[in-house]
């Protein structure tokens, strides 16, 4: 039986590799959905009359955490984005990959929510837990773009003509980079400073956003 039109054979590693354009529409409909989702959270505040700037002040962590997930959702997508465009198709294997980076992604509006409450009407100690939340969410996000960058290099045949698999291998110092340094921000929040945490989430977050078309070539050449 003859492959379907979009399917071709892997003839080095017996895999079948199919186009990307399902795995780009499902992909690009889930991080939508996150980012819609993530404007749930805002309410109008209860507020006695003449009271409602005071309320809309008062609920002022909610909307820095709303921005701030915002625009790492935003991130997120521009990168993944950034990634498919190195492929020229993808197997059963990699789809999986690339379910568990959509995964990482539809968590985000959990320790956002969780965020928001924290700052809003807790103490230290709940701030503390819900930057190390936050920032051990982000950490644990980084590791499925690891494990697609590194399947990426031991297959090259999906890879789109001009793109080496050494720039691939290369690439994983990025999702490496959000392990260590997502991580550190977390304990620097859960022990020293809960504004110190966020601060370094958010340098993360503008770290992935400026390397979102991945590393320069030039930084990557040995």
């Amino acid at each position: 039986m003859s492959a379907a039109p979009d399917e071709v054979e892997q003839p080095d590693a017996g895999a079948r590799v199919s186009g990307i354009d399902r795995m780009t529409a499902f992909s690009d409909g889930v991080f939508a959905i996150v980012i819609t989702l993530l404007v749930i959270e805002l309410r109008v505040p209860e507020y006695h009359e003449g009271e409602l700037l005071t309320g809309l002040l008062g609920e002022g962590a909610s909307y820095l955490a709303f921005v701030v997930s915002f625009v790492y959702v935003g991130v997120l997508w521009l990168n993944h984005h950034a990634l498919l465009r190195l492929i020229r198709g993808t197997t059963l294997t990699l789809s999986w990959i690339n379910l568990g980076v959509l995964f990482g992604a539809v968590i985000i509006p959990f320790p956002t929510a969780v965020l928001a409450s924290a700052f809003t009407h807790g103490d230290t100690d709940d701030q503390r837990a819900a930057v190390a939340l936050y920032a051990l969410s982000a950490a644990l996000m980084s590791a499925p773009w690891l494990v697609f960058f590194g399947y990426l290099h031991r297959h090259p045949a999906l890879l789109r003509r001009g793109v080496s698999p050494e720039y691939a291998r290369t690439q994983r110092l990025r999702p490496v980079t959000g392990l260590v340094l997502y991580g550190l921000s977390g304990l620097l929040g859960w022990f020293v400073n809960p504004l110190l945490g966020l601060i370094g989430v958010i340098v993360m977050i503008t770290y992935h956003a400026v390397t979102s078309e991945g590393l320069p070539r030039w930084l990557t050449r040995r």
